[in-house]
C-alpha cells in the first residue's frame, strides 16, 4: 500500500478562500475568514481541506499565478493567519493540503523578470525559451488553453517564451535540475510549516518535449477552444515529468503522513491516473476532470472506474463532481430531476465510489451555477471566449451564509463577484434551521459513511443493471455494501432477487413487493454484498 492511510477514502472540502468568507470586511474572502468558519466545516463531517493559493500574485489568473510561493498575498492576510489556519484545522480534527502551481509562475516572479533580460545568467533557464523560426513566427503550433498561441515573444532576448495559460504565466523549465530544486525547496518549506500536502495544479503540464515537436490535430473542427484542436501529444504528459515527481515522492516521504494530489488534465484520464499514482515513487492520487465534464451515465463510470481497477490495482483514485473550474453540477446533469434529491444522490455517489472523494464549497448547500452578465465577469477565459463559454466565474461566486441581501453574510463590503438571488434561500443560515435540508442531510450521511470501513477501502465490483441504472459493490459479504443509483430523469424499477434488501440509509428507493423501487433522483444502500442467501444483491457482476 502506497498511499497514506488517512486520504484513502477521505472526503476533502476544497476552499476557495476569494468567495469562502470575507473577515476584513474589503468584499474578498480571505483567511482570517476560513478561520472562523472552521466549526462549519469541521461539523460537515470531511476529513481535510483543500485551500486553493493564497500566495502572492498580481490576481490575473486569481492566484495561480505565483509571484512569490513562500508569501501570503495581502489580500488574503500574513503568513501568521495561515499558521493559526494549519493550526486551527488540526486543533480540531481536520487535515489541511494547499494549492502548489509548479507548472508556471506569474511574469512578475522575480525569477521571470530576471530570466527575461538575457540568455546568459543563474536564471537564463528557469523557463522555456525558444529560437523562432527563420521566418519569425513561433517554434511550433502549440495553444495555449486561454486562447491564441502558446508563444510569447520577449525582445530582450529575441526568443519566445512558453505559456500553457495566460501569456502572464510563462512555464517553469522543470527540465532543469536546478529549478527542481528550486521546487522541492518551497515544498519543503510549507511542510515545514505543518501542511498535510499539496494539490498540485496541472501536473501533467510540467515538463514538454525537448524537440518541440508540433502537435497533431485532433479532429475537432469548430471547437469554441483552438486548444481543443489539437492533440496535445508534445506539450503535456510528457514521460520526463515521472522523474521529478519520484523527486516530490521522495521529499514527501521524508514527512509522515503528508499526500500529494494531482491535477491532471488529459484525453485519457485512467491512464494518466494509473502513470501518475500506480507506485511507490509517484504521487499518492490523482483526479482528472473524467466526472468534472461530460456526460453522467452508469457506462461511462464503470468503464473507467473499473479500468483503473484492472490496469492498475495499486493506484489510488480521487473523484470530484464539482470544484472551481467548472460549472456546478446541478445545473450540468439535474435537468428534469428534482435538484436537492439529485444534489443528494450525486453527494452519495461521489463519496461511495472507492478512492478519495472532494467536495466543492457550496455543494452541500445544491448551489447551482451563477448565469452572470458579462459586466461582471472577472475570469479571463470567459471573457476570452464569451457567450459561447462563459468561464469559471459562476461556479465562484461567494458562498450565501444568510439569506439577507445584500451580500448574504460573506461580507460588509460589495463582494468582489455578485451573490445570484436564487442562492439565498439555499443559504447556510435557512439550511441550518431547516433539519430536513441538504446541509443536515450530508452531515447525517457522512457520519454514517465515517463508520463503515467498506466504504471507505472496501473494494468496488460493478454490477449487471440495466441503464440508466448504476450499480456496484463494495465491501465483502455482510460488512459490505450493495449501491443502487438512479441516473435517469424518470422513475425506475428493478426486481429483486431473493429476500427484501436491508436498506442501510435512506436514499430515497424503497422495495414493494419483489421490486427495488427507485424514484428519479434517487438511490439505494443496501446491506451485504455478494452472493449469499438471506443478504447482499445476489446481481450478477457486469462482465468485460
Amino acid at each position: 500500500m502506497t498511499t497514506q492511510a488517512w486520504v484513502r477514502g477521505a472526503v476533502i472540502y476544497q476552499i476557495y478562500p476569494r468567495s469562502f468568507s470575507d473577515g476584513n470586511g474589503d468584499g474578498v474572502g480571505d483567511l482570517p475568514g476560513i478561520i472562523a468558519r472552521l466549526p462549519y466545516v469541521a461539523a460537515l463531517g470531511v476529513d481535510a481541506i483543500w485551500l486553493s493559493p493564497v500566495f502572492t500574485s498580481p490576481m490575473r489568473d486569481f492566484g495561480y499565478d505565483v509571484a512569490d510561493y513562500r508569501a501570503i498575498d495581502p489580500l488574503f492576510g500574513t503568513i501568521e493567519d495561515f499558521d493559526s489556519l494549519v493550526a486551527g484545522c488540526h486543533r480540531i480534527g481536520l487535515k489541511i493540503i494547499i494549492d502548489q502551481v509548479y507548472s508556471h509562475t506569474s511574469s512578475d516572479h522575480p525569477w521571470f523578470q530576471a530570466s527575461r533580460q538575457s540568455r546568459s545568467g543563474h536564471l537564463a533557464d528557469y523557463y522555456v525559451w525558444a529560437d523562432p523560426k527563420p521566418d519569425g513566427t513561433p517554434p511550433n503550433n502549440w495553444l495555449s488553453v486561454f486562447g491564441g498561441a502558446a508563444w510569447e515573444w520577449e525582445p530582450r532576448r529575441r526568443q519566445y517564451f512558453l505559456h500553457n495559460f495566460l501569456v502572464s504565466q510563462p512555464d517553469l523549465n522543470l527540465h532543469d535540475p536546478v529549478v527542481q530544486d528550486e521546487i522541492l525547496a518551497i515544498a519543503r518549506f510549507w511542510l515545514d510549516r505543518g501542511v498535510d500536502g499539496f494539490r498540485l495544479d496541472v501536473a501533467n503540464f510540467y515538463t514538454h518535449d525537448p524537440l518541440l515537436r508540433d502537435n497533431p490535430p485532433s479532429g475537432e473542427t469548430g471547437a469554441v477552444k483552438p486548444y481543443d484542436m489539437q492533440r496535445h501529444v508534445y506539450d503535456r504528459s510528457r514521460p520526463e515529468t515521472l522523474p521529478f515527481i519520484a523527486r516530490l515522492r521522495a521529499l514527501l516521504d521524508e514527512y509522515p503522513d503528508r499526500v500529494a494530489v494531482a491535477e491532471l488534465s488529459t484525453s485519457d484520464p485512467m491512464a494518466r491516473v494509473a502513470e501518475y499514482t500506480g507506485g511507490a515513487d509517484r504521487l499518492h492520487t490523482a483526479y482528472s476532470f473524467l466526472l468534472l465534464t461530460g456526460a453522467l451515465t452508469p457506462l461511462r463510470i464503470a468503464r473507467n472506474v473499473a479500468r483503473l481497477r484492472s490496469e492498475a490495482p495499486y493506484a489510488w483514485p480521487s473523484w470530484a463532481f464539482e470544484n472551481h473550474d467548472v460549472p456546478r453540477s446541478i445545473t450540468r446533469w439535474a435537468g428534469s430531476r428534482p435538484p436537492e434529491k439529485f444534489a443528494r444522490m450525486l453527494i452519495a455517489l461521489l463519496t461511495t465510489l472507492r478512492g478519495t472523494a472532494f467536495l466543492y464549497q457550496g455543494q452541500e448547500l445544491g448551489l447551482t451555477q451563477a448565469d452572470l452578465p458579462f459586466a461582471a465577469l472577472r475570469d479571463p477565459e470567459g471573457i476570452t471566449f464569451w457567450p459561447d463559454y462563459k468561464g469559471r466565474d459562476g461556479c465562484r461566486t461567494p458562498m450565501p451564509w444568510t439569506d439577507k441581501t445584500p451580500n448574504a453574510g460573506f461580507s460588509t463590503f460589495t463582494p468582489w463577484l455578485p451573490i445570484p438571488p436564487k442562492h439565498l434561500p439555499l443559504s447556510v443560515a435557512t439550511q441550518e434551521a431547516d433539519p430536513d435540508s441538504l446541509l443536515h442531510w450530508m452531515r447525517r450521511f457522512l457520519a454514517w459513511r465515517r463508520a463503515q470501513p467498506a466504504l471507505i477501502d472496501g473494494e468496488i465490483r460493478f454490477l449487471d443493471v440495466p441503464p440508466p441504472l448504476l450499480g456496484f459493490e463494495r465491501g465483502e459479504g455482510a460488512d459490505g455494501f450493495t449501491l443502487i443509483f438512479n441516473l435517469g430523469e424518470a422513475d425506475e424499477t428493478l426486481a429483486w432477487p431473493g429476500a427484501a434488501p436491508h436498506l442501510a440509509f435512506d436514499l430515497g428507493a424503497a422495495w414493494q413487493s419483489g421490486d427495488l423501487m427507485l424514484p428519479v433522483g434517487t438511490g439505494a444502500v443496501i446491506r451485504g454484498s455478494g452472493k449469499q442467501e438471506g443478504q447482499g444483491s445476489a446481481l450478477d457482476p457486469l462482465g468485460p
